[in-house]
């Protein structure tokens, strides 16, 4: 099954791979046409009710694969509305094609049968396309008095993707009743036979009283594999959203280097966090301050950290909504006690990078962690590695499900998995085996934690900062170095 938010990345994705939405409108279409054929022979009445979206664009895709059958299509709103170049594109064709069709701007003069205005029977089949997935709220006019009339009729009634007025991954009204006048039951939505729907089935069409006949429309499993542009969608910030609402981050490192935690946070800023603080020992402090205004630096006493500063930090992290542990820390016995004292009683969500991660896998910990080895540290921690993509990844996958960790393994391909969920990422080139792009990667996912879920943020980080490192390539060849990377992460993390 996939989610209305997954599948909205996977079809953004397919259309990076070089397959075009309107291809994928072509192929939903026909296969809401072969759904007709299913339950109407030829002659038969089949009434198109469209919205001016891309579910209302499949429907009107469908009228052209239909020559056989009488098609009254119905567009709810004016032409000029239809909110998608390929959806628009359809309408015209239909009208070049003489395939009868009306608009509807009025909900009084819905009708399911012949041009607007023109009363006539009950046709056989009505083809609900008004609302596809992602709507909520109750339907409004003209879609709410259309819904009615289909429920009313008597024809077998072919919901889209998703019956209009039903909730994708729930299967539950998208509304409450509050906009309904007419009626005090509660939520219009649409009570379809049949769904078709596209690529992968929905959660919330099992909970529904009707068949589901998922249509294969040609969207690559690359789409879902590797991570892409859809990946990116809904990640921009509140317009009403206050200082600290998108996201806090505290980096914890430094000690033997100074670049490691700086870099990270200034990594985390550029991916979008409100508030970075650095805790680093203050033997560093200074220097790592003076890297940037924009960081809060709060230094820990002596030039290492160690198991005396567990509780200091904790207090720290209590505050924030995500950690950034490892960068710089370096790897002596104090500083690897800190890390099994500090996660022992931790209980929120971090990133964990560097020397931190050989820790992982002996402490007993309610974080929420999500470990960024590259390969040779992923066997440090216990983990396999293989030189097959397809091996490696369900190598990764077992180990994050024995860990009960997010991983994000580094590599020319990076392998993400959860242990039930596994992506890959292909972003990135060879000149980021440099030094110092791990820690713009830490910080990059650390920011993104504290926003969405671990999964998604090592999934998007990864491909960030990849994209990132491609844009310094080229414009730096060789000489690419990681200072490059954060300050190319805002347009790197633009889903275009």
């Amino acid at each position: 099954m996939i989610t209305t938010d997954r599948m909205a990345a996977v079809d953004a994705n397919a259309a990076a791979l070089g397959v075009p939405r309107k291809q994928l409108m072509e192929s939903s279409g026909n296969a809401v046409a072969r759904e007709v054929r299913a339950v109407a022979d030829p002659g038969a009445t089949v009434a198109l009710v469209c919205g001016r979206g891309n579910n209302g664009g499949d429907a009107l895709v469908a009228a052209r694969f239909l020559a056989e059958y009488e098609t009254p299509v119905k567009l709810l709103g004016r032409p000029e509305t239809i909110r998608t170049d390929i959806a628009r594109e359809n309408w015209a064709a239909l009208g070049n094609a003489a395939i009868p069709a009306a608009t509807v701007t009025d909900s009084r003069d819905f009708d399911l049968t012949g041009p607007e205005g023109a009363a006539g029977d009950d046709p056989d089949v009505i083809v609900d396309a008004m609302l596809g997935s992602g709507i909520s709220g109750d339907l409004r006019e003209p879609e709410r008095t259309a819904a009615a009339a289909i429920n009313a009729s008597d024809a077998t009634v072919i919901a889209v993707d998703v019956p209009s007025g039903i909730d994708a991954d729930t299967g539950e009204p998208t509304g409450n009743g509050d906009g309904d006048a007419d009626t005090a039951s509660g939520p219009v939505a649409v009570d379809a036979d049949r769904v078709v729907t596209f690529h992968d089935e929905k959660p919330g069409l099992t909970a529904l009283d009707a068949a589901v006949t998922v249509a294969d429309i040609g969207i690559p499993a690359a789409a879902e594999r590797f991570t892409g542009p859809g990946d990116l969608l809904g990640l921009d910030r509140d317009p009403d959203s206050h200082k600290g609402e998108n996201g806090e981050v505290l980096v914890v490192g430094g000690g033997p280097y100074t670049g490691a935690p700086t870099l990270s946070a200034l990594a985390a800023l550029r991916a979008g966090a409100d508030l970075v603080r650095v805790a680093c020992p203050e033997s560093v402090a200074s220097e790592v301050q003076g890297f940037s205004p924009n960081l809060i630096v709060r230094a820990l006493p002596g030039d290492r950290v160690g198991p005396s500063h567990a509780e200091r930090v904790a207090s720290l992290a209590a505050g924030t909504d995500t950690v950034v542990l490892g960068p710089g820390l370096g790897d002596g016995d104090g500083t690897r006690e800190f890390v099994r004292e500090f996660l022992t009683t931790y209980e929120g969500r971090a990133v964990v990078d560097a020397d931190a991660l050989r820790v992982v896998p002996e402490v007993d910990t309610d974080a929420d962690l999500i470990c960024t080895p590259h390969q040779g540290e992923l066997v440090g921690m216990g983990g396999e590695t293989a030189d097959d993509p397809d091996e490696r990844s369900e190598l990764v996958r077992e180990f994050a499900a024995d860990l009960d960790h997010t991983l994000l393994v580094k590599g020319a391909v990076d392998v993400i998995a959860d242990g039930d969920e596994t992506r890959l990422n292909r972003t990135g080139n060879p000149g980021m085996t440099v030094g110092g792009t791990g820690d713009v990667l830490a910080g990059a996912v650390g920011a993104l934690a504290a926003v969405t879920d671990p999964f998604r943020a090592a999934a998007v980080g990864a491909y960030a900062v990849g994209r990132a490192g491609d844009a310094a390539a080229d414009a730096n060849g060789a000489g690419l170095v990681a200072t490059d990377l954060p300050d190319r992460l805002p347009e790197a993390m633009r889903n275009e």
